[in-house]
């Protein structure tokens, strides 16, 4: 008997021996396994958890506790800064992923601008609570390399001037308006004025029927500053609007460069010029002409603000910077913290780019017809008849604050005002890579989608 199993004696050892190393590395790679999982699951929920109402977003902590971020947080410090898609939006989520989260705020605008420009604009409007934008895109914002990208951002509604938008626009009864008879028919400046009163009143039944709360119009060289509010949100501050309250009225503030060399304005400006209705008067008329600097006004361009309407029966626009209503008188309030940043010509390159839309005579009749406001009147004349060097040199004078000591003194008296907020939003976003990721993105899904087209024709 003992021969008979001897063999098999022999064979149990090892066999025994390997049971006991499969059960020895499962006992071991089990608690890493989970250790790993755990620590994914940390990663995804962090990034998740800027996007909750109780959470600061991008910029609002300060210095001490955005270091301590990232010298705590286990993703940043041992995987380093990403570089990949990690945001809810990235993973065909939207920013605000609660169903009923309540108010519903849209944007509407009329831009030519490229990439480089709305992306930036629109995402950090998601950031502070901005659910859908309509688009209505001319020139570079129209063309594929840039629309094909905008198509593919969720709650982005891209609307191209087509020969059948312009056909519908014709019947609108804007066209009555004796308040807008004045703009019509004229170039430049006055017909875009009318085509963005056209698109704001077709962005209002686009807003109505999906459901929205509150519409603003916006140019893409403005953003939303909603100062006072809790967690730096726009929702919370609709949220706080009495009931009866119609539209609210957004101070603008006005951008101040202190560069010429400007190539990202929303990253690289910090210095704003506060509008007179958020100054106490003595000091608004007391500093005026220290203000203007030799330009004909406070401002370089408009100082009226803009407003956001309540969705409701009878809205319409009242021009590019507010809304009315056909049946009634609106309650309107001003914010008092609140505002609205414009970059206003931070570039020197748009001194050049808006002589380059307009075909208007640089002279001092012609350009009447062109342009509402003095500054930009002077700043076509120069662009159209003066050398690189002379325009440089006018730039310099009339906007970029070269002066420190006048800088600083107008900083003291509340004037001026340095606001970074949004810079640093941006910069986030940016280091995120959330811009890069969008582009490459859209241009993966379109060559994907070329590529099986073209299979599927030679199939035939």
């Amino acid at each position: 008997m003992a021969v008979l199993y001897s063999p098999k004696s022999k064979s149990s050892s090892p066999s025994s021996s390997s049971s006991s190393s499969r059960i020895f590395l499962l006992v071991t790679l089990l608690p890493l396994s989970l250790a790993c999982f755990a620590f994914l699951l940390q990663c995804r929920g962090g990034i998740e958890d800027w996007f909750t109402d109780n959470h600061q977003f991008p910029g609002m902590s300060t210095n001490t506790e955005k270091r301590s971020l990232r010298s705590d947080s286990g993703c940043l410090s041992l995987l380093g800064q990403s570089r990949t898609p990690s945001f809810p939006y990235l993973r065909d989520l939207k920013l605000d992923h609660k169903p009923d989260l309540k108010p519903k705020i849209c944007i509407t605008t009329s831009t030519s601008a490229g990439l480089e420009q709305t992306l930036p604009w629109i995402f950090y409007h998601k950031v502070i609570g901005v659910s859908t934008f309509y688009l209505f895109v001319e020139g570079t914002a129209a063309s594929p390399n840039v629309s094909r990208v905008l198509e593919t951002i969720p709650g982005v509604n891209v609307i191209y001037r087509t020969k059948e938008l312009e056909e519908e626009q014709a019947k609108s009864r804007i066209w009555n308006e004796t308040w807008l008879e004045k703009f019509f028919y004229k170039p430049c400046n006055y017909e875009l004025f009318v085509k963005q009163n056209l698109n704001m009143e077709m962005a209002i039944t686009k807003a109505r029927d999906a459901g929205m709360d509150w519409i603003l119009h916006l140019d893409t060289d403005e953003l939303v500053h909603p100062s006072g509010s809790p967690e730096y949100s726009l929702k919370n501050l609709f949220r706080d609007v009495p009931s009866d309250v119609d539209a609210v009225i957004f101070t603008n503030y006005e951008s101040s460069v202190e560069r010429d060399d400007i190539k990202e304005p929303f990253s690289e400006v910090s210095m704003f010029k506060k509008n007179y209705a958020h100054l106490p008067r003595e000091v608004y008329y007391g500093s005026y002409t220290e203000a203007c600097r030799g330009n004909p006004n406070y401002f370089l361009t408009y100082a009226n603000g803009k407003s956001a309407a309540r969705i409701q029966d009878n809205l319409r626009p009242n021009g590019a910077h507010r809304w009315y209503n056909y049946e009634k008188t609106p309650n309107v309030v001003k914010l008092d913290e609140a505002a609205i940043l414009h970059y206003t010509y931070p570039r020197f390159s748009d001194l050049s780019s808006r002589r380059d839309r307009c075909g208007c005579k640089p002279t001092r009749e012609d350009v009447k017809r062109c342009f509402m406001l003095e500054f930009d009147r002077q700043a076509f004349i120069i662009a159209s008849t003066s050398t690189s060097e002379e325009m440089l040199q006018w730039y310099r004078e009339r906007v970029v604050w070269t002066d420190e000591n006048l800088k600083l003194k107008l900083l003291r008296k509340g004037i001026l005002t340095r606001i970074y907020a949004p810079m640093v939003i941006i910069q986030e976003l940016r280091e995120a890579g959330v811009f890069s990721s969008v582009v490459t993105s859209a241009h993966m899904s379109f060559s994907k989608k070329s590529s099986n087209h073209f299979f599927n024709l030679k199939r035939y």
